[in-house]
């Protein structure tokens, strides 16, 4: 007797964390291959060099398991080769890299209803592939990309009329069709990472991005100005009022953050809307700090601030030193509901319960500038 289809879904969301168990549930029936399938081909992350050749093989040889994926994230294998060539193995035996990427991007065409897809690879890995993605027919909505630029991705990113969110870890204009100064290029973009400001230069104007993340480019100070007034101009021509705002920096002082904060709060179409600002220098010295929150005061819709104390002397790292500060910033600022401070790179998160601070070590802040 056949069970309900919703029967079957039932098990199936229970045991969706055992894939040996989602495997042997589709050799029971019709019925719970078809539910156990779409639970293990939907979402399929690629950590390892033999996982990515198997998974990708099935994709591009099974039609009807490729077209269940909507989310693909694949992670570069440079320690699977360490590893081989370490243990004394002979060259038949190290990862073949043409094949890898062949077959990754035959599975890559066959994947057509695909909506997420990330690329990972960490310290540089093996980026000057995007050819891979010649020929593939998905609409994606969100891309994290850490393939090197180049006229393949170029063109590719060309024909994504969906995509809202993405994430570069490379960028260069190049002049070829399509051009990335066209409005028809990237049209729904509204979330853009980029580790280059350049890429927010020309990938903001005309296109509805009311959140950003970069970084500048430049240290020196006057080159750091002039890249603030081009980072201005271009978030002035988003066809959306900015709401999170984050741009890192490698030498963080407050005289310059009191001016990024001047020129965002000087303009309503920076700051009008804006609900997440960092990375900014909250000041030491008393008139200094006190400035700082004259310009807060501007901002009435900012939730969360991201702030760097790692010149504060004690540090106020601690949960007492960091309640009190949070209680000072909100007597400026009382619409900032959580406050995420930065000293020497480790980041500690207050958030505001009721008219209470509370210090949760435990919180993850890395997606707050696109959540809140």
């Amino acid at each position: 007797m056949a069970l309900p289809p919703d029967a079957c879904s039932l098990i199936v969301n229970y045991v969706a964390d055992s894939k040996p168990t989602l495997v042997s549930l589709c050799t029971v029936s019709k019925q719970f291959q078809v539910a156990a399938e779409r639970a293990l081909y939907n979402t399929l992350h690629l950590t390892t060099y033999d996982l990515t050749i198997t998974i990708c093989r099935v994709l591009s040889c099974t039609s009807r398991l490729a077209w269940l994926a909507a989310a693909l994230s694949v992670y570069n294998h440079e320690d699977d080769e360490d590893e081989a060539s370490s243990s004394g193995e002979d060259d038949s035996q190290l990862p073949d890299w043409d094949l890898y990427w062949n077959v990754l991007a035959a599975a890559l065409r066959k994947t057509t209803r695909l909506q997420f897809l990330n690329f990972h690879f960490k310290d540089g890995g093996q980026t000057e592939k995007a050819w891979i993605l010649d020929g593939c027919t998905f609409q994606l909505r969100t891309f994290h990309c850490d393939l090197a630029w180049d006229a393949h991705l170029q063109t590719f990113l060309g024909t994504q009329n969906r995509l809202s969110g993405l994430y570069l870890a490379d960028f260069q204009s190049l002049a070829i069709s399509p051009s990335i100064s066209t409005s028809v290029f990237l049209p729904k973009l509204n979330v853009l990472e980029c580790t280059f400001s350049e890429a927010a230069a020309a990938l903001v104007p005309d296109r509805p991005v009311c959140r950003v993340k970069t970084c500048f480019t430049h240290s020196r100070l006057e080159e750091k100005r002039t890249e603030l007034q081009i980072i201005a101009a271009s978030l002035r021509q988003s066809r959306r009022r900015l709401r999170a705002l984050d741009i890192a920096d490698s030498s963080y002082t407050p005289e310059f953050s009191l001016e990024l904060l001047s020129r965002i709060t000087s303009e309503p179409a920076l700051g009008s809307e804006l609900r997440y600002l960092g990375t900014l220098v909250l000041p030491v010295r008393g008139r200094q700090r006190l400035e700082f929150y004259g310009y807060l005061m501007r901002l009435s819709q900012l939730r969360c601030i991201e702030v760097d104390v790692s010149d504060w002397d004690p540090s106020p790292t601690h949960a007492p030193a960091l309640r009190a500060l949070t209680h000072e910033l909100r007597l400026y600022c009382p619409s900032v509901t959580s406050v995420i401070y930065v000293h020497d790179f480790e980041r500690h998160f207050v958030q505001i319960e009721g008219h209470i601070a509370t210090y949760d070590e435990d919180a993850s802040t890395d997606g707050l500038w696109h959540e809140i």
